[in-house]
């Protein structure tokens, strides 16, 4: 699949936590940067998400918030 969105980065799935209508997936992108989104459980199951599985992480800067 191509994207527009260029800021993407491989990783692994660190963890799951599974609500009952959105997860928060959190990907290892190195030891020390772990990026954690918020996607629909429909989507989990349509990407067959698991701990330690491939993922890519995709931002697009119009998304992009950031809080100290």
């Amino acid at each position: 699949m191509k994207l527009s969105a260029r800021n993407q980065f491989k990783g692994k799935v660190l963890e799951i936590n599974e609500g009952a209508v959105n997860a928060t997936v959190k990907i290892e992108i190195t030891k020390d940067v772990v990026i954690s989104a918020t996607i629909s459980m429909e989507a989990v199951k349509d990407l067959e998400l698991k701990v330690g599985s491939d993922a890519t992480a995709v931002i697009k800067a119009t998304s992009v918030m950031i809080m100290a």
